[in-house]
């Protein structure tokens, strides 16, 4: 999967283990709502400063 911004970042969450837990619960959550085993999610942050797109 190629996913590409210049107005965000994947998040680095790896000292984060509270964040990583909910974001694990909410997979969870998801994947039984939907009944797809193989949800993802992908945490992102705002750069400091984007890109302007014309």
């Amino acid at each position: 999967m190629d996913i590409h911004s210049d107005a965000y970042k994947v998040a680095p969450l790896s000292e984060q283990k509270d964040a990583v837990e909910i974001i694990r619960s909410a997979e969870a959550a998801l994947a039984a709502l939907t009944g797809n085993p193989t949800v993802t999610l992908i945490a992102y942050e705002r750069n400091e400063t984007p890109r302007q797109q014309n």
